[in-house]
């Protein structure tokens, strides 16, 4: 696996760590500022240092992050950062036993529920936002009659060029390039249904 490249999660050990709700908010919380302390990811999800502290030993045990030696000044603060360039969970890593699929599952509603609270959270802050930033974010639905290889080829191809600007912008961020930015969240779901 190259540095920026997601970590694909096959076990379930892993794949149960991972799916305690606060984790999940407190890895997105990280993946987002890069580098944190415990200290400074409690305030942004409004919980006591010791459970985050807790909470983010367990992700380390687990290998979904790990410590950032290099942002210490003191030695007294213990900074993290996230172990790979995002998670990937896929199904047939998990279909073969019915906890598996079970937790699997779980954890696609929960990741789905924190999404669409982030969604529901822009649109009641909506008129806040300056209006190009209005004018700029997007919601889309595009139905189409797909074979699953031609979905999985969409997928690629969607994930290849959201990489590609990711890459950029946070490039230019990296280079001194901040004015004007926010994170921004994309989400993209492909399934198949039937009427």
């Amino acid at each position: 696996m190259a540095a920026n490249d997601p970590r694909r999660i096959d076990d379930l050990a892993t794949l149960k760590a991972f799916g305690h709700p606060l984790r999940m908010r407190l890895y997105r919380a990280l993946f987002v500022s890069r580098t944190a302390t415990a200290s400074q990811l409690a305030e942004q999800v409004d919980e006591a240092v010791s459970l985050v502290s807790y909470h983010l030993r367990k992700l380390a045990d687990h290998g979904l992050i790990e410590e950032a030696p290099q942002q210490g000044k003191d030695g007294r603060e213990r900074w993290w950062r996230t172990a790979s360039e995002g998670l990937s969970f896929r199904d047939e890593d998990f279909r073969d036993a019915p906890e598996k699929v079970a937790t699997h599952a779980a954890i696609g509603r929960l990741s789905f529920e924190q999404r669409s609270d982030l969604y529901r959270s822009y649109l009641d802050a909506q008129s806040a936002w300056a209006p190009e930033w209005r004018s700029a974010a997007f919601s889309s639905e595009f139905l189409g009659p797909f074979t699953h290889e031609e979905l999985a080829g969409l997928s690629r191809e969607m994930h290849e060029l959201i990489k590609r600007h990711t890459d950029a912008a946070r490039a230019e961020q990296a280079a001194g390039d901040t004015e004007g930015r926010e994170n921004v969240a994309l989400h993209i779901y492909g399934f198949p249904f039937r009427q």
